[in-house]
């Protein structure tokens, strides 16, 4: 399978790439310098879209680098990336830490997992089949 990338920003935009062979993600980059204050979010642009292939949806997913060292993760994770998409690919991080968090062009800051998607057809039904789990709600398994 091909994913295809357009830089919008030539000048700070580089291409999503993996780490080491046989990854799952491909590490993403800042496009540009952010800061962002402790206790607050900001969009982190990429510089890029993506096309991917027919039957699946990227997943934007934080490092746990990031998450470790400074306390910054992907705020809504996994962010999903509809395969129709055609915007630029923009990464929410969130700051938990105390101090500020500066990320300059090329850091990188999240990674995509390309994956399938099943689609399913929404039936409403007045009642569903009993399973051994039924109703317990969250936390049913201890």
């Amino acid at each position: 399978m091909r994913l295809i990338v357009k830089r919008l920003d030539r000048a700070g935009a580089r291409l999503p790439e993996r780490a080491h062979p046989g990854d799952a993600g491909l590490d993403l980059f800042a496009a540009a310098d952010v800061d962002i204050p402790p206790g607050e979010a900001r969009l982190v642009g990429t510089g890029l879209a993506i096309e991917l292939p027919p039957g699946t949806e990227g997943q934007i997913r934080p490092r746990s680098g990031l998450a470790l060292r400074h306390a910054v993760t992907v705020l809504n994770a996994p962010g999903t990336v509809d395969a129709g998409y055609r915007g630029e690919i923009g990464i929410v991080l969130v700051n938990h830490g105390r101090e500020a968090f500066r990320v300059r062009q090329g850091t990188k800051v999240a990674q995509l997992v390309v994956t399938p998607v099943v689609e399913v057809e929404v039936v409403e039904a007045d009642a569903l089949s009993d399973t051994a789990r039924a109703g317990d709600g969250f936390g049913s398994t201890g």
